[in-house]
């Protein structure tokens, strides 16, 4: 099961966050929210959220 751990307001955040994630060695997707909003989901198995969290925090708050 996949769950949404963030929403990224382009796609270029949205690639940037799905790289460092998978450089960590998550499995990582990413999808259009709303095509004319240009948000994307990024998600992870639901089994690795509280670990794929830690790390997310560190990119978005180094």
């Amino acid at each position: 099961m996949w769950t949404v751990i963030y929403i990224a307001p382009t796609a270029k955040v949205a690639d940037m966050i799905k790289a460092k994630l998978t450089e960590e060695g998550f499995l990582v997707q990413s999808r259009p929210v709303n095509l004319s909003k240009q948000q994307f989901e990024i998600l992870v198995p639901s089994g690795e959220l509280e670990e794929v969290q830690e790390v997310l925090n560190s990119i978005l708050h180094p």
